[in-house]
């Protein structure tokens, strides 16, 4: 091979190694420049996703806690109403006596009898 020859193949050769060191400068100035913030934003994402996780257990405990709420509300609920019901069974009898003496003072109608008890209670 003559002195042409190499230097024909010589220049593309010589292209070609400066190609892939620009490449591999710019790789490494790259990696310099974007590594720091790559590890901001991992820190930021595992942070993210522990918040997220919290709040993920935090919304079903409070889930939780407000069915037991429903469910001790339902039976407050329940117990009132028993209640309710066993003071009025209770109150039956004495609702009856207080109606009997109404209509004994006052001749039967209770519209003029509570009429005639409030009017005293006023003093009119």
């Amino acid at each position: 091979m003559n002195a042409g020859a190499w230097r024909a193949a010589g220049i593309p050769l010589a292209m070609v190694l400066v190609l892939a060191l620009g490449a591999a400068l710019g790789a490494w100035l790259t990696s310099r420049h974007y590594r720091p913030l790559l590890d901001i934003a991992q820190v930021d994402l595992a942070t993210a996703k522990a918040g997220r996780d919290n709040m993920e257990a935090l919304a079903g405990e409070q889930g939780r806690k407000l069915g037991d709420l429903v469910l001790a509300g339902q039976e407050r609920e329940r117990r009132a109403a028993q209640a309710q019901a066993d003071a009025q069974e209770l109150a039956q009898h004495d609702y009856s006596a207080g109606n009997r003496l109404l209509q004994e003072r006052t001749g039967g109608d209770p519209a003029p009898a509570a009429e005639s008890i409030i009017d005293q209670e006023l003093g009119l």
